[in-house]
């Protein structure tokens, strides 16, 4: 066979197999689908779920409404170290009727994040939770789920389905810069874990650590707070009382009387750079954070996290709205809904219309409530702290800014 005959019958190869090629993308539907992108890959210390057995329960506070729980896992294995400051997701059974918890009653699934409120181990975790009571001005509003079956109903000996630790609010480890801890009520549990891991690896570390409360009566972790204090001279702590009881002595229980201020920070912080890590209830957040921006502190320098769907800005930000009403298609719920902006995130949106989706902390950081966006876009008045994979959205924080579909 000649040369140039060879090359015809190549060619002629060639050409027969792209026209079946088309012959069958035709066939399937005129279009050759796009590849599924793949799923990003997340580096935790253990995939999915991981049961944890409790080996002790203690009450953090005279009023018993903060109650650690020290978990060790099942399989035995050694746990990998966390980054202190992180959190564990939580999962736990829940009654569906919404009412009291009964053992008979159909079961559903809640899952909270919860900070780890100790230095890393190999042998065990701790986290600490506040019992979430109804407010006393609106008794209408229920009291938290999870941390009530968690406080009434998780005993010594009980098993946990547990996430592995996550969480991007973790102190910067560079010992050359001294670091900052402003915490208020249940907010200091993050910071306990920092100071507690700082003074045990880098005690020559310099750690000014603030800490907000009522009184004497919920001062979690009192003791602990003192010892630390007591045996490392650079840790400068100070307490703040903002209701003292009448047996609360200033000097002796507390350090200042009121609250967490700018001026009180610029009082008792030294001069120089510093790392400043902030969490607690919203309004010492909102006056906190920006104030430190204000104050000069640079924003690669100032660290929150805010508990809850609270948001906390730095900076005046938009609404992120849609400009007219929008359609969003729950496909696996089998629903349409017409979006007007009135819910504040998409999880929001889904719940108020009786449309599950598994969520945790409610603040784009833990990534319970990742869902596959079918289509359209969502967007983030702040970018989620979780690294969101490619084709998913996070609804706990998400506004749609088109018509999406969504699987949920």
């Amino acid at each position: 066979m000649t040369a140039p005959a060879l090359l015809f019958w190549i060619s002629l190869v060639v050409v027969l197999q792209l026209m079946i090629g088309i012959a069958v993308a035709v066939r399937g539907g005129g279009a050759v689908q796009a590849p599924t992108p793949p799923a990003r890959v997340v580096q935790l210390a253990w995939p999915g779920i991981r049961a944890f057995r409790v080996d002790a329960r203690t009450f953090e506070d005279p009023s018993g409404s903060q109650c650690s729980f020290h978990l060790v896992p099942v399989d035995g294995a050694a746990l990998p170290p966390f980054n202190p400051g992180q959190f564990l997701t939580v999962v736990v059974p829940i009654a569906t009727t919404g009412a009291a918890i009964q053992d008979a009653a159909p079961l559903d699934h809640e899952s909270r994040c919860y900070s780890l409120s100790d230095a890393p181990r190999a042998d065990g975790y701790r986290i600490t939770v506040k019992r979430a009571r109804a407010p006393i001005d609106r008794p209408d509003v229920p009291a938290g789920v999870v941390s009530n079956y968690l406080h009434d109903r998780v005993t010594v000996g009980a098993t946990l389905d547990v996430r592995a630790p996550t969480g991007q609010f973790v102190i910067d480890p560079d010992p050359a810069v001294p670091v900052v801890l402003i915490g208020g009520g249940i907010g200091v549990t993050p910071l306990l874990s920092m100071v507690s891991w700082c003074l045990a690896v880098q005690p020559e570390r310099r750690v000014t650590m603030l800490h907000g409360v009522r009184s004497s009566a919920d001062h979690a972790f009192k003791a602990a707070e003192r010892g630390l204090a007591d045996s490392h001279p650079n840790l400068d702590l100070h307490v703040v009382y903002s209701a003292p009881e009448p047996g609360d002595v200033e000097g002796r229980d507390f350090t200042e009387r009121g609250r967490i201020s700018l001026e009180l920070i610029a009082r008792v912080v030294p001069e120089g750079r510093h790392q400043y890590y902030v969490c607690g209830p919203a309004a010492m957040m909102e006056e906190v954070v920006p104030g430190l921006a204000a104050a000069g502190v640079a924003d690669s320098d100032i660290h929150f996290e805010a508990f809850g769907p609270a948001t906390v800005r730095r900076g005046p930000g938009a609404k992120l709205v849609p400009q007219a009403p929008v359609e969003v298609q729950f496909r696996e719920s089998g629903r349409t809904l017409t979006w007007d902006g009135a819910a504040p995130t998409l999880l929001d949106f889904a719940e108020t219309n009786g449309i599950g989706i598994p969520s945790g902390c409610r603040s784009g950081s833990c990534g319970t409530c990742e869902t596959r966006l079918v289509s359209g876009t969502v967007a983030y008045a702040t970018a989620p702290e979780y690294d969101v994979t490619a084709g998913f959205c996070l609804p706990c924080v998400g506004v749609p800014q088109s018509d999406v579909v969504l699987d949920a």
